[in-house]
């Protein structure tokens, strides 16, 4: 049975308790807990810190398996989305390190996911990236695969703002893509944090690649998306894609979540579904964040049973 959840980046200043709480309070199974360093946020949704994997001591580990069980909720996976592939080698490697962290909290809680990006130095080619690909990423899924956790590869372009342009920053955007990150690592520890909100806006088919990469799914993200038409002919698809697109919640963009779920179900996906909030018209206060997530999982239920 599919577990439905949300990534608890949208409750930002809430502290881990608050968040578990109101996820056991509004009839959510689980949890995508955010785990960046503490300190700074770097862009939107980022730098949100619900465990300190950093200094996760043995005490702390009981607390936070005695409130689970207290709230009768889940964590999903731990969540870390920086850009390991990025050209600022001290960055990159500072990301990588933080990620083997992250890994080995979800070992120490018990857990079997962590969900993250493959980076990219976005200005550089396809190729030039998978030759840094080959390099980095190896070691990471060995480090996984030792501490029996999986790493799912959210499937975001990371390609928003300027900045970003021309590639993205993560290099993990296209079914294509996806048969050759695997073919370079069969481990079975790798493989998908699965968002159909990202293909919506490259005009791809985002229900076809459940059934072919059924056995890669780890998680999945249920954020939707809005084509903007009139924008998109004014602008066209060479425009930064938040020209004609928006994030929205489920049920208010583009994707059909019957067709959605019911591959899901086809492949027998019993994992977490969390809801990601990056609809801006949820973000003016806390109070509209949590109605953000009431409002989600209303719509939801018809798909999944809490």
């Amino acid at each position: 049975m599919i577990k439905l959840g949300f990534v608890s980046a949208i409750l930002a200043d809430q502290t881990f308790e608050e968040v578990v709480s109101f996820a056991s309070e509004n009839g959510y199974a689980c949890v995508e807990i955010m785990c960046w360093p503490p300190g700074k946020a770097e862009r939107r949704y980022a730098g949100v810190t619900h465990i300190d994997v950093t200094n996760l001591s043995k005490e702390k580990v009981d607390s936070i398996h005695k409130l689970l069980k207290e709230k009768d909720v889940s964590i999903s996976g731990l969540g870390y989305y920086p850009n390991p592939l990025e050209a600022d080698d001290e960055n990159a490697t500072a990301y990588i390190e933080h990620i083997k962290k992250v890994i080995d909290a979800a070992s120490q809680l018990g857990l079997e996911n962590v969900n993250t990006f493959i980076g990219r130095d976005h200005q550089r080619n396809l190729d030039d990236n998978f030759e840094k690909f080959k390099k980095i990423w190896p070691p990471i899924v060995k480090h996984a695969e030792d501490r029996k956790v999986k790493i799912g590869i959210e499937n975001c372009p990371m390609f928003f703002s300027n900045d970003e342009w021309p590639g993205g920053k993560n290099l993990a955007s296209s079914p294509a893509i996806w048969r050759r990150m695997f073919e370079e690592i069969p481990s079975a520890n790798f493989g998908l944090n699965y968002d159909p909100s990202h293909l919506v806006w490259q005009f791809m088919d985002y229900v076809r690649p459940i059934y072919e990469f059924k056995d890669r799914i780890f998680h999945v993200h249920i954020k939707d998306a809005k084509v903007l038409c009139e924008n998109l002919n004014d602008v066209g698809i060479l425009a930064t894609p938040l020209s004609f697109h928006s994030p929205k919640l489920p049920g208010l963009g583009d994707v059909d979540w019957g067709k959605f779920f019911s591959a899901l179900t086809d492949i027998g996906y019993d994992g977490s579904a969390c809801v990601e909030v990056e609809d801006r018209a949820f973000e003016g206060s806390l109070e509209m964040q949590k109605r953000s997530l009431v409002q989600s999982r209303e719509y939801l239920k018809q798909y999944v049973a809490s």
